[in-house]
């Protein structure tokens, strides 16, 4: 092989290596923050002394809470996709009938005193986080509108901007029509919705800097 024709070829595979490096930079810098929703009326307004990370059964109670049992884990990281340690979660949601322990819900679906509702949690060092919970049932909003089952979250750290946001469960025909979700463009509504297929579905949450 003359010299021509291998500096040529060295040239080729100088250029293929610069195509093959670059999306990899390039996608470590465009994810995302995870796309906000309402925090809604019901946050809980009360203390209680169990806020851990599994809302199916309160501390004390021998009965567990009613409904279908699901988890969810995730990482709360930063746009570039590194975690977030530290960062302060609020997870909460209705029980199985779709009814939030909170005293200005109107839904006359029946409280369940077994199901906790609310967890509060703190990421560790990998940005980490899991619960377990049950599947919140829908509930009447407003007049033609019933609310899909739906998670709230509250995610917070210092240099990072707060978010509030809810995640779907993946495959409900509510989700096709309701007026929050919609409201999310279409591209971005993916990030919300879970696939629950198997009981258990993952959920990052994707914070932008300050």
């Amino acid at each position: 092989m003359d010299k021509l024709t291998r500096r040529h070829l060295l040239g080729i595979g100088a250029a293929a290596a610069s195509v093959t490096l670059l999306p990899t930079a390039v996608q470590a810098v465009t994810r995302s923050a995870t796309p906000w929703q309402t925090e809604g009326p019901f946050f809980p307004i009360h203390e209680q002394s169990d806020k851990d990370a599994d809302l199916t059964v309160i501390d004390g109670q021998s009965e567990p809470a009613l409904g279908e049992v699901v988890e969810v884990s995730g990482r709360i990281v930063d746009t570039n996709g590194d975690p977030i340690a530290g960062a302060l979660v609020d997870i909460w949601q209705a029980n199985a009938a779709g009814r939030y322990a909170h005293e200005s819900d109107p839904n006359t679906a029946p409280l369940d005193p077994q199901f906790q509702g609310w967890a509060r949690l703190v990421t560790g060092p990998d940005g980490s986080y899991s619960i377990r919970t049950i599947k919140p049932g829908a509930y009447p909003a407003a007049e033609a509108w019933v609310r899909p089952p739906h998670i709230h979250y509250k995610v917070a750290r210092r240099g990072y901007k707060e978010i509030t946001t809810q995640l779907y469960f993946g495959g409900d025909p509510l989700n096709d029509v309701d007026r929050l979700l919609l409201a999310v463009p279409e591209p971005e509504r993916a990030q919300l919705i879970g696939d629950f297929s198997g009981g258990a579905a993952t959920f990052d949450v994707v914070l932008a800097r300050v």
